[in-house]
């Protein structure tokens, strides 16, 4: 079962990735719908790394390192900049949603009237957010991929 949490993790993180970067070209396009369904997909996949992570974690399976010993330290400044910017992308994601959605609502709903001064502000920090939380999330999700494969070629299962 841990392995399977492991493979539905990387799929969702790295899923997440893509409809990220899908919602970035969007809304440069000025697709505002299509915009707001990457990122809500983006965002529902996280959501969805987040509990097949935890799940993984819950049953107690993880491995460990047993690699090369030259990539070692490597692999471990990775591993920790993964886990450092990964806890810090939720609160950076929770505040940029929140403040398109605050945005929206200031709207009425309505994505051609972001331009109202009550909507505009929350969509200025909304944008204000995103520009920190784009790179981390990609950097995440791309590192998530490149902390599986090597765990997938040099690493053992604890306990096994």
């Amino acid at each position: 079962m841990g392995e399977l949490l492991s493979l539905l993790s990387v799929i969702t993180i790295i899923s997440s990735g893509v409809a990220l970067l899908a919602g970035v070209f969007l809304i440069k396009r000025g697709e505002r719908v299509w915009h707001m369904r990457a990122m809500l997909a983006a965002s529902g996949l996280a959501t969805l790394f987040l509990v097949f992570y935890l799940w993984r974690i819950g049953i107690g399976y993880s491995k460990y390192y047993v690699g090369p010993a030259e990539w070692r330290s490597a692999y471990f400044a990775l591993l920790i900049s993964h886990t450092i910017l990964a806890a810090a992308n939720l609160p950076l994601a929770v505040m940029a949603v929140l403040n398109a959605w605050r945005g929206l609502r200031a709207a009425t709903g309505n994505l051609d009237a972001i331009d109202r001064p009550a909507a505009r502000s929350y969509f200025n920090r909304h944008r204000a957010w995103v520009r920190w939380t784009v790179p981390v999330w990609v950097y995440v999700a791309v590192t998530g991929w490149a902390i599986y494969f090597v765990m997938e070629h040099w690493g053992a299962v604890r306990g096994a």
